[in-house]
């Protein structure tokens, strides 16, 4: 199991905190569902899930040319409460910062 350290930093980057909020959903989520939705290139998304496995909050499996990702649910139940408290924070500085943006992706 990674240390504290190591996970902060994973969760430091908003690809990586965005990629495991879509994980958090409950299903596994291809390489290329991450890109088309955050708008991230392949090669940084990919070096992004990298870290992530690296530090294994994700598991992956590759299906013919295609990277699948689901969250680790071992890894992910022992840091919950840090990734939440991460999580949580940067939505709330996010509404802070850009309140109408927040209202309008919640009325979505």
């Amino acid at each position: 199991m990674p240390d504290l350290d190591e996970v902060l930093l994973a969760l430091a980057h908003p690809a990586r905190r965005e990629a495991l909020k879509m994980l958090g959903e409950g299903r596994e989520i291809c390489l290329c569902e991450f890109i088309d939705r955050l708008g991230v290139a392949q090669p940084n998304m990919s070096r992004h899930m990298s870290v992530l496995r690296r530090v294994e909050l994700v598991t992956d499996r590759r299906d013919a040319r295609w990277v699948r990702y689901r969250l680790n649910d071992a890894a992910a139940a022992h840091f919950k409460a840090v990734m939440e408290t991460v999580l949580s924070a940067h939505l709330q500085i996010q509404t802070e910062t850009h309140p109408a943006e927040t209202k309008r992706e919640a009325a979505e």
